[in-house]
């Protein structure tokens, strides 16, 4: 059974028909929120970033909202597929120990062991990521307006239903409850951000200047879940409030992307085909089509007849922290079996590239 599907926009098909596709047409790769969803794309990560990229020379701009801007980070270490392998096993073994007493961990328990992890992912190697000499780092975050200008025990979740409620009218009133902060990286030598490879008109959007002193505090926000972790305050060199997980904003990246002439192709792997654009649209389905938004895209996903051979008949996902609770053993097993699996992706997408079949790629 073959276990990749290949989904293109339109002007993406085009160039692939004609130039085929070469690491250097690659000009931004995008990764979404989705927690341990994003343990399937390790195998595509490790080849992407250690063996295929490394073949060209021109900038790529990675953006990345939760475990995404996780995932982009560790690409821009200087050893991608050792980073890579440990993020895995990091990933897959994480475990919060219940106190005695105690019968669910408090948000602040989670938040602090998730700093934790990141200390000890990053500590040191921060200037790694941040001075790639390539790789363009974009961290998407949500900060709160309104109600959610603060955290409350009444106010996030009236706040989170208003922003539901706005969310449901139309995304873009979603703005004045949340709005996109995009933490960037500064290229070695330039003295400032690059540009955001994609346009805000969008959405309500604020880009940051990221360093040392705020890379660890962005990329937690990013993945702050509500209600599962706290957000995280008083940012350095960012705007005053709350930050939470970035999917809220942007779950998949829909965005207006606007890659480089030279390299115009946006390489996504993800873990479906549909592109939703904020968290709270997965209840809209009419917001998970395709867009002219996405027409230079390479979807790169898995097929859901393979995904039906997993162990559960799915994706590893966060409902697992509860359906195994502390049975450590029995979800590393489960999610290390999907991990292990998800390396034929990246088998088929290397063996694709040493002879591109149209014929594989179906529309976005």
């Amino acid at each position: 059974m073959q276990a990749l599907r290949l989904y293109a926009g339109p002007r993406a098909r085009q160039h692939i028909a004609q130039h085929g596709l070469r690491p250097q047409d690659v000009g931004v790769v995008p990764a979404a929120a989705g927690g341990p969803k994003g343990l399937i794309l390790g195998p595509l990560d490790r080849f992407l970033f250690g063996e295929w990229l490394p073949q060209s020379t021109q900038p790529v701009h990675l953006v990345g909202a939760s475990i995404g801007a996780w995932r982009m980070a560790t690409a821009c270490l200087d050893d991608p597929m050792a980073a890579f392998e440990r993020l895995e096993r990091d990933y897959i073994a994480q475990h919060y120990e219940l106190p005695p007493g105690q019968r669910r961990l408090t948000a602040q328990q989670i938040s602090d062991g998730f700093a934790h992890r990141l200390r000890l992912f990053y500590g040191g190697r921060i200037g790694e990521v941040l001075r790639h000499p390539r790789y363009r780092l974009h961290i998407v975050t949500s900060r709160g307006r309104l109600l959610l200008r603060r955290e409350g025990f009444l106010r996030t979740p009236v706040g989170y239903l208003g922003a539901f409620a706005a969310n449901a009218l139309h995304r873009k009133a979603l703005g004045a409850w949340l709005e996109r902060v995009v933490f960037s990286s500064v290229p070695p030598g330039s003295g400032g951000v690059s540009a955001l490879p994609f346009s805000t008109l969008d959405f309500r959007t604020r880009q940051v200047p990221m360093f040392e002193d705020n890379f660890m505090d962005a990329l937690q926000a990013s993945c702050s879940i509500p209600f599962v972790l706290r957000p995280v305050k008083g940012i350095a060199g960012a705007p005053p409030g709350t930050y939470w997980d970035g999917g809220l904003t942007d779950y998949h990246l829909h965005l207006h992307y606007k890659p480089p002439a030279a390299s115009p192709i946006v390489l996504y792997p993800h873990f479906q085909q549909a592109v939703v654009p904020g968290w709270l649209d997965k209840a809209w389905k009419g917001r998970h089509r395709s867009s002219t938004a996405l027409d230079g895209m390479l979807v790169l996903a898995p097929d859901p007849d393979w995904v039906r051979t997993l162990p559960d008949g799915r994706l590893p996902d966060r409902s697992d922290f509860t359906r195994y609770g502390q049975d450590l053993p029995a979800r590393m097993k489960a999610w290390g079996t999907a991990a292990s699996a998800a390396r034929q992706l990246a088998d088929e997408f290397a063996q694709w590239l040493e002879q591109p079949d149209l014929s594989r790629i179906e529309p976005l």
